[in-house]
């Protein structure tokens, strides 16, 4: 099954039962984002930061303060229910005067997750794979013709440079062939 993530960050707000609450949903590509995003976008004045992530098989949630499996866990499984990876969710809660009870936090945490993320905007998910090149100084330039649009790290060797690029997992061997062609066959995968 095809996963996705977000394509651009998204909110959306809802009113239930006077409280307010807002859900910011957005991609990002490690967790050192994902926390630099929550703090961004943390409330202090609200009544409660809720949030949920997910990255590959990683996954972290809070209730922040509400009781335990109300808020958090609902948020993390809107995520996995829309098949959604890579991605990010902070609901924000401004007590309104009216307690919800466990089932209408649950209902109300997941509801504006999940309403959030069913209307951002969504691109499939490619995976990636690191690959490593160590090829002679003389045919560098001819390298970089194929390699053209990725973003490429260099490392300097006594034999040439090491070029290290993340490709499409599905276009890795033919990226790897390609610049083997290039350069003679004079480059080789690390």
């Amino acid at each position: 099954m095809a996963r996705f993530t977000l394509a651009a960050p998204w909110e959306v707000q809802k009113l239930i039962q006077k409280s307010r609450f807002l859900a910011k949903v957005a991609p990002v590509a490690s967790e050192e984002e994902a926390l630099a995003f929550l703090q961004r976008h943390r409330k202090p004045e609200a009544t409660h930061n809720v949030y949920a992530y997910k990255l590959g098989p990683r996954s972290r949630f809070s209730d922040d303060g509400e009781p335990a499996g109300t808020a958090g866990r609902p948020v993390l499984q809107a995520i996995e229910a829309q098949n959604l990876d890579r991605v990010v969710v902070l609901v924000v809660r401004y007590f309104g005067g009216v307690k919800l009870g466990a089932g209408g936090l649950v209902r109300a945490y997941a509801g504006v997750a999940a309403e959030a993320l069913r209307q951002a905007p969504k691109v499939p998910l490619v995976e990636r794979v690191a690959v490593r090149l160590l090829v002679p100084f003389a045919q560098v330039g001819r390298a970089y013709g194929v390699l053209r649009g990725l973003e490429v790290a260099e490392a300097y060797a006594p034999e040439g440079v090491l070029l290290t690029f993340l490709a499409p997992h599905s276009q890795a061997e033919a990226l790897v062939r390609a610049v083997g062609e290039a350069t003679r066959g004079q480059a080789r995968r690390m």
